[in-house]
């Protein structure tokens, strides 16, 4: 049996499916503060539901974001331990990916997600393979809406994203498929239909950050004159 799960969004979904890639279980809860919360009673409900342990699990499939730091790390953290003591094999796989497969239109696509900050994470995807399988474009990457309206301009844009942003994106009618699903991130690693990476976090860097200068200058203020009486003198950073 391969699990799935994501919480790389505001949802956490979990799926469990055969090895070839049949779903026998599956659940999603879009709940942006309870990850931590959510996740481990959604698995122990699927594996319930499908009668098995997760003894019976031969391998764990995960989204790798790119998300908000909290909710990603709580699916990556999972999957990595419960690989580890289980002695499995961990397969993360880009969420937006993810949303792109879910798209049954035979065109090429746009998925934005909400990075937060008014700011989404975006990738382009060519039209789907006879498999399913796309072919992802360019990205993913984070902006600005309207800083990025262009390139997504004239193609369908699916995810939360689109929802939250259609008007500074330009988008007539966003699809409804708003968050990634564990059912289609369970199929897509047992048929490979999905590229897999290692399970690690894809954290991207904001267009509004900038590196660090090194470590700032601590002076001592002089010490105080006689006008300032006991006043004690006091440190500042510069």
């Amino acid at each position: 049996m391969l699990l799935a799960f994501d919480t790389s969004s505001a949802a956490v979904t979990v799926a469990l499916a055969t090895p070839t890639g049949e779903i026998v279980a599956s659940s999603t809860t879009v709940d942006a503060l309870r990850h931590g919360e959510l996740l481990a009673p959604a698995i122990a409900a699927a594996l319930e539901t499908a009668g098995v342990t997760p003894r019976d699990l031969t391998g764990i499939a995960v989204g790798v974001g790119p998300g908000p730091f909290t909710g990603l790390r709580v699916g990556l953290v999972t999957a990595r331990t419960m690989g580890e003591v289980l002695g499995i094999e961990v397969s993360g796989v880009c969420s937006l990916d993810v949303l792109a497969r879910q798209s049954s239109l035979t065109l090429p696509v746009a998925v934005a997600t909400d990075a937060r900050r008014k700011e989404i994470y975006w990738a382009l995807y060519d039209g789907p393979a006879a498999d399913g399988s796309r072919r992802r474009l360019e990205g993913p990457a984070v902006d600005k809406p309207a800083e990025v309206a262009h390139v997504l301009s004239g193609l369908p844009v699916i995810g939360r994203g689109a929802v939250l942003y259609a008007d500074a994106l330009g988008v007539a009618g966003a699809d409804v498929t708003e968050y990634p699903s564990a059912e289609v991130l369970a199929t897509g690693v047992a048929t490979r239909t999905l590229e897999v990476v290692p399970p690690e976090p894809l954290y991207l860097r904001r267009p509004d950050v900038t590196m660090s200068g090194g470590p700032k200058r601590v002076s001592q203020n002089p010490a105080p004159t006689a006008a300032q009486g006991s006043e004690t003198s006091s440190k500042s950073v510069l």
